[in-house]
């Protein structure tokens, strides 16, 4: 097999990069070549400028669902990526409800963006909302079927005799508009304008700032929202003081009925090669 490895992943909580760098680390330890070369985009400056890949890459590419899609912040960024034949592994992560049409899309826009998407998976991490939802996912159990999936996805490359397909998938064409929360009532609601509060433990040290994949947190007052915001809860979840909170009463709700919802049974990974 020789192909580089690569990369290609937003990971806001590094739910995503522990899945796809997982794969790719498989997939070069059984190849015998070099490490994958990591292709992080979460950050605003690594969307400054378009990626491109080549014919003899072999890249895993991931990305976390959003409200059962991709997330569409990034679709100006995706739209411009050029694969140009690069064989791909098509991965979305999601929080323990479903990806519901995530992985078709992905797929979709890989193969449009001229990836040869030959193998795709459906993995679950801790839900960007939730400390419950998928908790410490991925763990061991997860990780051993990341090895699985780099197995097969490797025994595929080694038997290919002809033009690889593009993989089928499940999911819907036209794909399903995003899942849209509800209030105590059952009213469709709008999330989209919410942002997070900052409490008086703040103690400025610019963390959530730097961390912030769509830069919307004022640099020289943290508690200040500058931009949109996408719920991705990477400021939250990594502040060292706790410091940053949802108080939104229909954000709550939405976090409270997903976790009552979903977070059991327990959903496993799916692959499709």
């Amino acid at each position: 097999m020789n192909f580089s490895i690569n990369t290609f992943y937003f990971s806001a909580t590094e739910t995503t990069k522990k899945i796809v760098t997982g794969i790719a680390g498989k997939l070069a330890e059984s190849s015998g070549g070099k490490a994958a070369e990591n292709v992080d985009f979460t950050l605003p400056d690594a969307r400054r400028s378009p990626a491109s890949f080549t014919p003899q890459d072999l890249v895993v590419a991931g990305l976390p669902v959003y409200a059962g899609r991709v997330p569409n912040v990034l679709l100006n960024y995706l739209n411009e990526t050029q694969g140009n034949g690069a064989l791909t592994v098509a991965v979305v992560v999601y929080g323990n409800r479903h990806y519901d049409d995530a992985l078709v899309e992905w797929r979709d826009i890989l193969v449009s963006r001229g990836f040869k998407v030959i193998a795709a998976g459906a993995f679950i991490g801790e839900h960007s909302f939730s400390r419950i939802l998928g908790q410490n996912r991925p763990d061991q159990q997860d990780l051993s079927r990341v090895a699985e999936f780099a197995g097969l996805i490797y025994q595929k490359l080694t038997a290919f005799q002809n033009a690889p397909k593009t993989v089928s998938v499940p999911g819907n064409k036209p794909y399903q508009p995003y899942y849209r929360p509800k209030d105590k009532d059952g009213n469709p609601v709008s999330i989209l304008k919410v942002v997070p509060k900052t409490s008086d433990d703040c103690i400025h040290c610019g963390l959530c700032v730097s961390l912030c994949p769509v830069g919307s947190i004022d640099t020289n007052d943290e508690s200040r929202i500058t931009g949109i915001c996408i719920k991705c809860c990477a400021c939250i979840k990594n502040c060292p003081m706790e410091a940053k909170y949802f108080d939104d009463e229909n954000y709550l709700w939405h976090k409270q009925e997903l976790e009552n919802a979903f977070s059991s049974p327990r959903r496993e990974p799916e692959f499709f090669l």
